[in-house]
């Protein structure tokens, strides 16, 4: 079998993660084409024990690509994403373009994979938001279980999540702070270093920001448009890693330990939950992990039915990379590509 793939936006945070989850999970390309804008040509990008060297997007012809991974602007993504599904390939797009496009599967594999066997019309597949897909993860399970009513959702977002510059400016922050140097925001509207800032993307005309909408409407198409959601998304000083602390409000009864035991046999989740000093997992544990890991595991005694969880996630994996890389293998195995 030969199977080639791209990867768009190879020179990214995103797209180095990509290259790195498909070469630790022996993703079984025999070819990897490794593509950015055209000040990264020549640079180099790793790939396992190999070293890929970067072609310019604008000139490459996606002829004979079987998959390409992207991992670049909506601008980009729009103009280069037909392009790629024109000339053959599957596209799994992470940006926000075609999230919403009816024509267009948004997937977690772990929750609705099955709706890649109703069809790919556009060629294109969507990866949701970061933030989205690690609650996606915990909550499905939980649905299947007793019909999920109502979801509130306050997010803790690391930096990462808004690229290489919003990294950069917490690391230049802090530095500045301990020297005693002004302060200057730049990717952020505020203080980032030593600050939470409870504003992601842009306002929307409601008060919510694009990023809680995100949430929302993402919800809807990924595991059940009856769910009733409302969010809360914050930006923290941490690199790596996303937390969301989710309250939850079901239909039918369940409780606490019967929650705890079917997340532990959920795909995709681990379960540390120890009701002691240190017994649940923070942001900095779970950096280059594939897992969502789920703690804090209790009842809600405020309402009926209701639980509260802890769910934290490297977004940078399942947030991002894995997840697409994850839909490539459930493309593969469910021979819609073939190689």
């Amino acid at each position: 079998m030969t199977l080639r793939v791209a990867v768009v936006g190879a020179t990214g945070n995103v797209g180095r993660e990509m290259l790195n989850i498909m070469a630790e999970l022996d993703f079984p390309a025999t070819e990897v084409a490794a593509l950015a804008s055209s000040r990264s040509l020549g640079q180099e990008v790793g790939y396992g024990e190999r070293e890929l060297k970067c072609k310019v997007l604008d000139d490459f012809d996606f002829e004979g690509i079987d998959i390409a991974l992207f991992a670049v602007g909506s601008k980009a993504t729009k103009e280069h994403a037909p392009r790629a599904a024109k000339a053959g390939a599957i596209v799994i797009d992470n940006s926000s373009l075609y999230r919403m496009d009816p024509d267009v599967p948004l997937v977690v594999p772990e929750v609705n994979a099955d709706v890649l066997d109703k069809g790919i019309k556009k060629g294109i597949i969507a990866n949701p938001n970061c933030s989205t897909a690690q609650m996606m993860v915990a909550l499905k399970p939980l649905h299947d279980q007793a019909k999920i009513k109502r979801v509130v959702v306050a997010t803790y977002q690391s930096v990462s999540g808004g690229g290489r510059d919003a990294m950069d400016e917490l690391w230049n922050q802090t530095r500045s702070i301990f020297v005693n140097d002004p302060v200057a925001p730049e990717a952020f509207t505020k203080q980032i270093a030593f600050n939470v800032i409870p504003h992601i993307d842009v306002f929307m005309d409601g008060g919510d920001t694009k990023e809680e909408w995100k949430m929302v409407a993402e919800t809807a198409k990924i595991l059940d448009p009856s769910i009733k959601v409302t969010a809360t998304c914050v930006r923290v000083p941490v690199f790596v890693g996303h937390a969301e602390a989710i309250n939850i409000e079901f239909v039918k009864p369940i409780d606490a330990a019967v929650a705890r035991d079917i997340l532990r046999e959920a795909p995709g989740v681990l379960v540390i939950d120890k009701r002691e000093d240190g017994g649940y997992i923070t942001p900095v544990e779970c950096a280059g992990e594939h897992a969502t890991y789920i703690s804090r595991i209790r009842q809600d005694h405020s309402v009926k039915n209701g639980l509260n969880i802890w769910v934290v996630a490297d977004n940078l994996r399942k947030g991002a990379a894995l997840n697409a890389v994850q839909i490539a293998q459930c493309l593969l195995n469910r021979g819609i590509v073939k190689g």
